[in-house]
């Protein structure tokens, strides 16, 4: 039977071959259909598993996790290693399978929560964590800080402070969780309540550069910009001090007192990049010519001098320009 289908096909190739050579065809080429287009998600698995074959961490990994099909932690210790490698949605997979086959481990939903927010879906993220803590009402700090600060990024912020608060309430000795306490509450204008969650962080990690810039924000908007400028050079120089406090009078729309900081600013330093750019959106805001501050020898003179002889004699001669603390153009409070 086998033989009779081979012979048939046979003959109805060789007819074929005859009519070609007995006949003039036209041969009409057509172009090819465009590929269709990778996906995202196509063109990130590709590229991991590229990138696995030729990292020894990743392909360890992998291979522990087919030996350990029943330990959480390479699990997630692999989803965060293709995230630190750049591959988000590869690593939410991994947290997602790692949730579905682990559901009372907090390590696995911290990991999903990480990388839900990393992939653009902090409200999924704070929904399951949410769920979580329903039913583990007893997580520790990091939880509750967690579903504080996705509520704050989608700006629920009076949602976000009774997370914090728990936070605190768990873990009380921690600066960073009173810091997010703090940001939680500028953010909802309670300046005052802030400055003493600021001012707690402080006292527990007085190194906290982080608190003491958010305490001299909350500082500022609470009318006593005096306390504000010493907060602030107690971390940084004159300069970017009263560019800081320019900025926050600049956001509330205060311009004529802005420009008085502004003027202090670059008295201090005539090339503060940040005050300099602030000067420039005043100018536009106002409508008014970006004029420089006569020069004053006896703030930004003797400062710069001091500065620069300060390092020379404790710092030892630099390849560069100083590196200053010099911030950005405003002072949006921070983390």
């Amino acid at each position: 039977m086998t033989r009779h289908i081979q012979l048939r096909a046979a003959a109805t190739l060789a007819l074929a071959g005859g009519l070609v050579s007995c006949t003039r065809t036209q041969v009409v080429k057509t172009a090819a259909p465009p590929p269709a287009p990778v996906s995202v998600w196509d063109r990130q698995v590709r590229n991991a598993l590229d990138a696995g074959e030729g990292d020894y961490r990743l392909r360890a990994l992998r291979e522990r996790v087919a030996a350990e099909p029943g330990n959480v932690a390479v699990r997630v210790e692999l989803a965060a290693a293709y995230r630190d490698r750049g591959y988000p949605e590869i690593a939410l997979e991994i947290s997602r399978l790692a949730v579905a086959r682990f559901p009372e481990s907090g390590d696995a939903e911290l990991s999903l929560v990480r990388d839900l927010r990393a992939t653009g879906h902090s409200d999924q993220a704070a929904s399951g964590l949410e769920t979580y803590l329903k039913a583990h009402p007893a997580s520790g700090a990091a939880y509750w800080s967690w579903l504080g600060i996705l509520r704050d990024e989608m700006g629920l912020w009076p949602s976000g402070e009774p997370a914090h608060r728990k936070a605190i309430e768990v873990t009380p000795d921690a600066d960073y969780l009173h810091n997010n306490l703090g940001y939680n509450l500028l953010m909802q204008t309670k300046y005052e309540a802030a400055a003493g969650e600021f001012r707690e962080a402080l006292k527990l990690n007085p190194r906290n550069v982080t608190a003491r810039n958010n305490l001299a924000t909350a500082l500022a908007n609470s009318n006593a910009p005096a306390q504000a400028i010493a907060t602030w050079q107690s971390a940084t120089d004159p300069a970017s001090a009263h560019n800081n406090l320019a900025a926050v009078w600049i956001e509330k729309g205060n311009y004529a007192d802005a420009r008085k900081e502004l003027d202090l600013a670059l008295g201090y330093n005539r090339a503060h990049p940040a005050a300099l750019k602030n000067l420039e959106l005043l100018s536009r805001v106002e409508g008014r010519p970006a004029t420089l501050p006569a020069a004053s020898a006896s703030a930004g003179g003797r400062w710069q001098r001091f500065r620069a002889g300060f390092k020379k004699l404790f710092v030892g001669p630099l390849d560069g320009p100083p590196n200053s603390k010099e911030g950005a153009a405003t002072t949006a409070a921070s983390r």
